[in-house]
């Protein structure tokens, strides 16, 4: 992960966000869940920060996506009551897988301000430059 291809991470999920209308909140994170970039749409809600961050840190952390994640920590399944302060267990936060020699996460995007949809699509948005890197 480099702060290039970060920010144009965020420009995506922002221009995603704009044909969703949605105003968001875009975190890009690298393998350790530290933050490489961010932007937030003037107007977006004042929780977007931190729930963005937030996804893309717990993506990282469990190698999944935060809406896969979310169907796990719900009564019942196999993660209920995984808590943290920076864990945020619902749609839009996706890792980004590296490959070579195995398979680890070298980051994530997350994204928050929208419905959970736009999130998800918003980051999906991210996620595709992350694919042609």
């Amino acid at each position: 992960m480099n702060l290039e291809l970060a920010l144009r991470m965020c420009e995506a999920s922002v221009k995603q966000a704009g044909r969703e209308g949605a105003l968001v909140s875009v975190a890009v994170v690298d393998a350790g869940g530290h933050l490489v970039a961010f932007q937030r749409m003037d107007g977006s809600q004042i929780a977007g920060p931190a729930l963005a961050s937030g996804k893309a840190y717990t993506a990282v952390a469990h190698r999944m996506s935060t809406a896969d994640l979310a169907l796990l920590v719900v009564p019942g399944g196999d993660l209920y009551g995984l808590a943290g302060d920076r864990y945020v267990c619902f749609g839009g936060g996706i890792p980004l897988w590296e490959f070579g020699e195995g398979r680890r996460v070298a980051g994530a995007v997350g994204v928050s301000g929208g419905t959970l949809a736009q999130d998800v699509a918003c980051a999906e948005a991210a996620a595709e430059l992350w694919d042609g890197a």
